[in-house]
Order: structure tokens, then C-alpha cells, then sequence
């Protein structure tokens, strides 16, 4: 169990605001997990950002983090993994992306919207060559 306490925390969709974030194609909402828990988890809900000016692609990568998950709220998205090949996730969808994997977003729908969690909350993301 962690050694720091955990702070009470909630999120009200008609109170909530859309920043920018790793992605400038998409919008990001904080759901103050991050605060909450000092650091140790991250929740945020991402979607495309309107007017689509930019096609959503983010290229081969890898994030320096201890846990990655998405579900996808609306929409959908297509990934393609490092030794697994090309998933389609679509609303209802999740995914489990273990530290490390090497992966690269290549289509999504414009009104794609999902929720990821992370640990730690803050991370490094490596941009790479390729998927193989």
C-alpha cells in the first residue's frame, strides 16, 4: 500500500475544461487524478481536436511509464503494436499497453473520445523509426 495518502477527488463533466497536451491534434481533460494521488496515477479524457485540422497520426513511439490503459468512449482509433500487429478499438474497446511497447496511432474517427490511465502520472515518450 502507498505511503502517501490519497486526496478525495472528482470530476464533473459540465464544470470541465479542454487544454492542450502531448497531442496537438487532440484535447485533453484533466480528471485531477494526477493532483490526487501526488503524482503516482494520471486519468485523462482525450479527444480529436475541432475544427480536424491536422491528421491524427503520432508515428512509432514508446512512453517511459509503469502502466498504460485507454477505453474508448466514442469513436474509434487504430494502433499498430510492436509484435502484434494492427488492432482496431472501437467504443467499448480497452487496451492494456504494457511499459515500453512500441506502438504508433494511424487512423482514428473524428469524434473518437476515450479515457487513459497512467503511472506515473508525468513521462517521457520516445519518438522511434519504426514498428516492426
Amino acid at each position: 500500500m502507498s505511503q502517501q495518502s490519497q486526496k478525495f477527488c472528482t470530476s464533473h463533466a459540465k464544470n470541465s475544461t479542454w487544454a492542450a497536451g502531448l497531442r496537438t491534434f487532440f484535447e485533453y481533460r484533466d480528471l485531477g487524478i494526477g493532483d490526487a494521488t501526488h503524482g503516482q496515477f494520471n486519468a485523462h479524457v482525450i479527444r480529436v481536436k475541432k475544427p480536424v485540422e491536422q491528421f491524427p497520426h503520432t508515428g512509432p513511439h514508446a512512453h517511459d511509464l509503469n502502466f498504460q490503459m485507454f477505453f474508448v468512449l466514442k469513436g474509434w482509433i487504430k494502433f499498430v503494436y510492436k509484435d502484434h500487429g494492427e488492432h482496431l478499438f472501437e467504443a467499448g474497446d480497452s487496451c492494456l499497453q504494457p511499459p515500453g511497447i512500441v506502438h504508433d496511432e494511424i487512423d482514428c474517427s473524428e469524434e473518437l473520445e476515450l479515457i487513459e490511465f497512467t503511472s506515473p502520472a508525468k513521462f517521457e515518450t520516445q519518438v522511434l523509426e519504426a514498428v516492426e
